[in-house]
């Protein structure tokens, strides 16, 4: 039976990458070795970091005066590797509360400095993007989640910051075009859009590596992977390597624009079927909804497992919400086709047809 795969991650990746990824574990660059057993300090892997990094700020449209690295721990590692390498002392960071990634990001900045949250959804269950709120302008950052998996929120518009603006884009890093130059800190974990767990790429401006002056542990300051080109230890050599070849994939089809129309095409098929559908509703504000993660519930609790197994029934599968949510979530991640779509579409319609 065909899969549809809408796990929120580790997520789908295109099949040509997964073709390629698989026959490197076999034979890389034709070296009768497996890419799992290279050296990391050989010509063919290096070769592999720096395309990675070029790629990167290629599709971005960003210049040399942003570095890329290659680190390890996730993004939520990042949650206190931003304000432990960039906040000093005596500065004030600003966030905004969309979701429990946000909530957790907060959380670890609080050990590094003094916290403004400046607007949060909490109190409406995260259900919308918090807007309209002052960014002061004496304080050192703007922290914002871009995407936010759990809830099925997503900025559709980012604020104009008189402060650097960082952001974790963890779930939607690539899914369309942005002017990638308005953030000055951008980091993600690979495993939803990218590539396989085990690589999270921070994006930043050279200037604010070192900005805090702290004396900080070789593995957890930026200098150390900006000064070794990410690769101070052995860095995750598989995750890398296919975060590579999605990069290209994504060149391959047409950049940024091709997969920004792919993804709206995907997200308005299933939304119009959610508010046209007599069994199901969204949570969240229409002007504010994920194009990445789709959120919806039954409007009777006790058709959740009925769905469920209808949807397994077609091969549809990862469609359970989170265990902090309930109901439903479909992850219409970059490399998810459309027809994959539709087929969920066809058992939400058939669903109607028998319970509503």
């Amino acid at each position: 039976m065909t899969k549809h795969n809408f796990y929120a991650g580790p997520a789908i990746l295109p099949k040509s990458v997964l073709q390629k990824a698989s026959q490197a574990i076999l034979n890389f660059s034709d070296m009768d070795l497996s890419l799992l057993e290279i050296s990391h300090r050989s010509k063919q892997f290096e070769a592999v970091m720096d395309e990675s990094k070029s790629l990167i700020l290629e599709i971005m449209n960003l210049r040399d005066d942003y570095d890329v690295l290659f680190m390890g721990g996730g993004a939520s590692s990042q949650f206190f590797m931003v304000p432990m390498n960039i906040l000093k002392d005596d500065e004030t960071a600003c966030y905004v509360n969309t979701g429990t990634w946000a909530s957790g990001a907060i959380k670890e900045a609080r050990l590094f400095g003094n916290v403004n949250v400046l607007a949060s959804s909490e109190d409406d269950h995260f259900r919308h993007i918090p807007k309209g709120f002052t960014i002061p302008s004496d304080a050192a950052y703007l922290h914002l989640t871009s995407n936010n998996t759990i809830y099925g929120s997503q900025y559709q518009s980012f604020p104009d910051s008189p402060i650097p603006l960082f952001c974790d884009m963890s779930s939607d890093i690539f899914s369309k075009r942005l002017d990638f130059s308005k953030f000055d800190l951008i980091y993600a974990g690979a495993q939803k859009n990218l590539g396989p767990a085990g690589v999270t790429i921070v994006v930043l401006k050279k200037s604010l590596i070192g900005r805090s002056a702290r004396k900080l542990p070789t593995m957890l300051n930026y200098k150390s992977f900006s000064e070794k080109g990410s690769m101070y230890n052995t860095p995750p050599v598989f995750p890398i390597y296919v975060t590579m070849l999605t990069l290209q994939w994504i060149k391959e089809i047409g950049g940024l624009e091709v997969v920004e129309n792919r993804n709206r095409a995907k997200a308005e098929c299933l939304y119009n079927e959610i508010d046209r559908n007599s069994c199901f509703y969204g949570t969240v504000e229409k002007n504010d909804r994920s194009w990445m993660n789709v959120v919806f519930v039954p409007n009777n609790p006790e058709h959740e497992n009925l769905f469920l197994e209808a949807c397994k029934a077609e091969g549809c599968v990862g469609l359970a919400g989170h265990r902090s949510v309930g109901g439903f979530r479909a992850s219409l991640y970059n490399a998810l086709e459309l027809k994959s779509v539709q087929v969920l579409v066809d058992v939400m319609k058939r669903f109607e047809e028998k319970y509503a």
